[in-house]
């Protein structure tokens, strides 16, 4: 089914523009030398096509042969390639005395491909400069190479003098490349369900954080015990694709995984891409739904605010079809194979409607300066070691996103590391606060639970033993607050922990504490309003429990959180209340 919708899409990007994907033996490569050379094969300039990309320097994409799946082997690229390949140059010890044998295998492949004595001038050019030790001398005087050198090389390509365009880029040569011979069709393809010759080492998938630079593979086979009875070391045949069809399917992922791709988001280590069945704009707008980008982060608030409108208007501002089918894909590495952590097909209009609804359960009372829709990354981040979005546990990353696409509950892990944060740091915030009612809300959906919904700000009827501890617990750390103004720490740096999962411990201190707190207080009103509050928080408690159960701890959060709020609300009148940081 993956391979399937990835050859399709780029059969549909295909149809629709020939320039947006590379055509079938041929791939988008970014060179950042090119040597210029003449019609006598004589070396005229070296080019470096680097050009600064933010804060780094990126190669201009051309469009070259496809690469070979290099090994451990000698393999050659056709018309492009590294420094060693190229020119037989090396900035680095060769012991074994293998860059020759790299050069050599370059200039055999073009004249295996070409012929020894050209018919192409421009290739006829390119084997003159390359039997000249004397063009290459003169290529390392250049101005460019120091940095070359300084870099320890790079890929380099040739494009003759006067053209704009590479060698491998004229249309006589790419001509000449699709002329090769084809081998006879033996197998059915299980993508194309086609007669075809079976592809038996699949092109490489670069673009996967995480992953080896060098790519890796979805459909591999390098043991013996995976491969099917009869087909030892044939490895591809084990699981049969037609060339054109692992062409297709890898080209099209390549692409969604590219630099410059708009369909593809980082999801803790899952490299996330999404297409659609057909084209559609929703395919650039479903990743600022998701994460929050780094050129402009308010694209992603935006990008919410859209979707309610869309949903309550009834009108389609990303999407003309609702019912397209839309594709998302979450991949992760796993040393030279990439593993799928996610899968996910279903319309536009149901994924859309189960975004929605995750904003409805993350929604919860806030200070005016903080977003009002927060991105996966945040969250992600908020329960991570730090809050680093480097230490986001990875397996919970991808959970959490097919639980959002989904509309399924949030993995029982999340509520367990939110928790787990919230007593490690001795604090609840914002995005945690979010999280956990979340969990506990579609939890209590999903399961049938009917325990009562937490809201989105204080709830005085709920009667929940977790929520009316933490409560407690926030009204006694304000009366300290007032009572010690100069005070660095609060009962909420030491007890946090304990108040929280085993209340008996230490709210019997506590409550001895607070009336110490309460007659330093100099407004005698205000304290009076504090023990009314406690009173009637306290009509929900019978005794201090010896501990509280998982979910608990999570309402004792949410109640810490609402009722803290509620003290940095003011009150504008009688009908209508107003946050404030």
């Amino acid at each position: 089914m993956i391979l399937q919708s990835l050859y399709s899409y780029y059969q549909r990007k295909a149809a629709l523009d020939v320039n947006s994907i590379a055509p079938e033996g041929f791939e988008h490569k970014e060179i950042p030398f090119v040597i210029v050379i003449n019609e006598q094969g004589k070396f005229v300039d070296l080019q470096d096509t680097r050009e600064l990309d933010g804060k780094k320097l990126r190669a201009k994409s051309y469009l070259v042969p496809q690469g070979a799946k290099k090994t451990s082997g000698i393999q050659s690229n056709l018309l492009w390639d590294n420094n060693e390949y190229v020119l037989g140059i090396s900035f680095r010890d060769d012991p074994e005395g293998k860059i020759q044998e790299r050069h050599k295998a370059f200039c055999t492949l073009l004249t295996d491909f070409f012929g020894s004595v050209p018919e192409n001038e421009s290739i006829q050019s390119v084997l003159s400069f390359l039997g000249s030790e004397e063009e290459k001398n003169k290529l390392q005087n250049n101005t460019v190479w120091p940095k070359i050198a300084a870099e320890k090389g790079g890929n380099f390509t040739f494009r003759m003098e006067g053209d704009n365009e590479i060698i491998a880029a004229k249309v006589t040569v790419q001509s000449a490349l699709r002329q090769t011979s084809a081998v006879a069709p033996d197998r059915i393809c299980l993508v194309t369900g086609d007669k075809s010759e079976i592809e038996r080492l699949h092109p490489s998938i670069k673009g996967v954080w995480g992953a080896q630079t060098s790519g890796a593979n979805i459909v591999s086979f390098n043991a013996r015990s995976y491969e099917s009875y009869g087909y030892e070391n044939t490895q591809g045949l084990n699981s049969p694709v037609g060339t054109q069809a692992a062409f297709a399917y890898t080209t099209a992922l390549n692409v969604l995984l590219g630099k410059d791709s708009k369909q593809r988001v980082q999801v803790g280590d899952a490299s996330t891409v999404f297409w659609a069945e057909n084209p559609t704009p929703f395919e650039n707008f479903f990743g600022d739904l998701i994460t929050d980008p780094k050129d402009d982060p308010d694209r992603h608030v935006k990008a919410v605010e859209t979707l309610y409108k869309s949903a309550r208007s009834g009108e389609r501002p990303v999407t003309d079809d609702e019912n397209t089918k839309f594709y998302i894909l979450g991949l992760a590495p796993n040393a030279a194979r990439i593993a799928v952590r996610f899968w996910y097909v279903a319309t536009i209009a149901e994924i859309s409607g189960h975004i929605l609804q995750h904003y409805d359960d993350m929604e919860i009372c806030h200070s005016t300066n903080q977003h009002p829709y927060l991105s996966l990354l945040c969250l992600l981040s908020s329960i991570a070691v730090q809050e680093k979005s480097e230490n986001i546990p990875p397996n919970l990353a991808g959970d959490i996103m097919r639980a959002i696409i989904s509309g399924t509950p949030y993995p029982a892990t999340l509520l367990q590391t939110a928790t787990r944060r919230n007593r490690a740091s001795q604090d609840v915030h914002y995005p945690r606060a979010a999280l956990i009612k979340a969990c506990l809300n579609r939890s209590n959906r999903y399961y049938n639970k009917y325990e009562r919904e937490l809201t989105m700000a204080l709830d005085p009827e709920n009667t929940n033993i977790g929520y009316n501890l933490g409560r407690l617990f926030a009204v006694l750390e304000k009366i300290q607050e007032e009572a010690n103004p100069s005070l660095n720490a609060t009962i909420r740096d030491r007890y946090y922990g304990a108040a929280s999962s085993t209340p008996i411990s230490v709210f019997s201190t506590l409550m001895k504490l607070k009336n110490h707190h309460l007659s330093k207080l100099d407004n005698k009103g205000r304290a009076h309003n504090f023990e009314k509050e406690i009173a009637e928080i306290m009509s929900n408690i019978e005794v201090f429990p010896n501990i509280l159960k998982l979910d608990d701890q999570g309402r004792f959060a949410v109640g810490y959180y609402h009722q803290r709020q509620k003290f940095f609300t003011k009150k504008s009148n009688p009908l209508e209340e107003k946050e404030v940081a």
